[in-house]
């Protein structure tokens, strides 16, 4: 019969030890030991016996599950995980040999894993700079990147917006509509005025008539929308000044795309408030037509909604979302999940965002995988803005939902679909380390071009393994 392995749990006790307010001297003293060997269990040089750890959970009144806790599974798992980076391809690292570093070894697999994550961050900093900047312009504020990582650092979701949106919701509904409502509550009427008119607005508060001026050339949604956001501009004020006091800004410009971000989810959050909207997700199985349809708001102002439902306590799924135009710039990235292409990504030619303006008004599905083996299913679609009339300037856009894999059956456009094999994509070329995608546009970071002397592969830039 095998013996049982050697349980090693230094840094645990250590933590422990320090968390109790104890020296070694006290810790020895409470559990009628030597110093020195508690100082030998905390740097893994004995095992912690059965006895000890009954000894610990007495002396300490602590449960068991506590001390013993997971086996190091799941410092085995976040090994696993960075391991998989395509760097660490052409290196034989069996899984019984990670689970004994782990187990054996948790210093030395926790520094392991803070260098791959300062590697990782110096990656994405890399990515960000590009190579024709000069130091200036480096050093300049970027009121966009200020504005998404407020929102990004608080996944999209803002329960104060959500609770003040049904609030005005149900009164505006009481009220017999919105223009009902802003005419009791605000003295404004609704105007729709001519586009020429409009001089290029789409929406204009004017105090001096007491009326709220729209644009007619916008289509219903459009509309609805518009004089949302004007209501939440006057009715949430309060809420978008006390969740800005938390951000950092490092400009004027910035904080201000910031409550603009703000006030576009105030508005989605009247249209469609929280508690009706995660009901109908559910029932309509994250259909965003015809939740569209059901509240009636356009595809993009659905899709832009999935990405906000976190409240704590109703949860529904995680979603990515991006927009970007024909020529791959990306106009708009919202993260309702803390996936890894939330600050970089959507790039990738392998991506349907970037077919899908060849297929108007089809949803189009896919399976992804990242290089990390990390999966995600995908929605894309072509949306238009603009237009209204003849000669009137319209944009095409494509936008993408995206979640993970483990979360895909509750969507309906996987509803009947087999086993799929996933399209493999990359965060951004500079980024990715797949050696053998034809898609590429840049070497990757960090990786030797191999000469071209003697072979030319299918790919354009050929580059070391390892």
């Amino acid at each position: 019969m095998a013996k049982d392995r050697p349980v090693y749990m230094g840094p645990r006790l250590r933590r422990l030890r320090r968390e109790l307010g104890l020296t070694q001297s006290d810790m020895a003293a409470d559990l009628e030991i030597s110093a020195s060997y508690v100082a030998l269990l905390e740097r893994n040089q004995r095992p912690l016996t059965a006895d000890m750890l009954l000894r610990l959970a007495r002396t300490y009144r602590m449960d068991m599950s506590e001390l013993a806790g997971d086996g190091g599974a799941e410092q085995t798992a976040r090994l696993q995980a960075v391991l998989k980076d395509p760097m660490f391809a052409d290196i034989d690292l069996p899984a019984l040999a990670m689970q004994d570093v782990a187990i054996n070894y948790p210093g030395f697999s926790e520094a392991l894993l803070r260098l791959h994550t300062a590697y990782r961050e110096e990656q994405l900093a890399l990515a960000d700079r590009s190579s024709d900047r000069t130091q200036a312009a480096e050093q300049a504020p970027d009121p966009s990147a200020d504005a998404r990582r407020f929102l990004g650092a608080r996944r999209n979701s803002f329960p104060p917006l959500d609770d003040a949106g049904e609030r005005l919701a149900a009164d505006i509904e009481q009220a017999g509509g919105t223009a009902a409502w802003l005419k009791s509550k605000h003295g404004l009427r609704i105007r729709r005025l001519p586009p020429d008119v409009m001089a290029g607005s789409m929406r204009r508060l004017d105090r001096h008539r007491d009326a709220v001026l729209v644009n007619d050339a916008l289509d219903g949604p459009s509309t609805a929308f518009q004089l949302a956001i004007q209501i939440a501009y006057l009715e949430m004020r309060g809420e978008m000044e006390t969740l800005l006091k938390d951000g950092q800004f490092s400009s004027a410009s910035g904080r201000q795309l910031a409550r603009q971000g703000l006030a576009n989810y105030g508005a989605a959050a009247i249209l469609m408030p929280y508690g009706s909207f995660a009901k109908a997700v559910e029932a309509r199985r994250y259909d965003v037509e015809a939740l569209a349809r059901q509240f009636g708001t356009s595809f993009e102002q659905t899709a832009h909604r999935l990405t906000t439902l976190q409240k704590p306590g109703q949860e529904r799924v995680p979603f990515f979302f991006l927009r970007v135009d024909k020529a791959g710039n990306i106009s708009k990235r919202l993260d309702g999940a803390g996936f890894p292409f939330a600050r970089h990504g959507g790039s990738c030619p392998l991506w349907s965002i970037h077919h899908v303006f060849e297929r108007p008004d089809e949803v189009v599905t896919q399976w992804l995988e990242l290089p990390d083996g990390q999966r995600f299913f995908s929605i894309a679609r072509r949306v238009t803005a603009g237009g209204g009339g003849w000669g009137a300037p319209r944009v095409e856009r494509a936008i993408a939902l995206a979640c993970a894999a483990d979360h895909a059956h509750r969507l309906i456009y996987t509803q009947g679909m087999g086993p799929s094999e996933p399209t493999p994509i990359g965060l951004t070329c500079r980024l990715c380390h797949r050696n053998q995608c034809m898609a590429r546009s840049a070497p990757p970071i960090g990786r030797e071009m191999l000469p071209e002397d003697f072979r030319r592969g299918y790919t354009p830039f050929g580059f070391a393994d390892g």
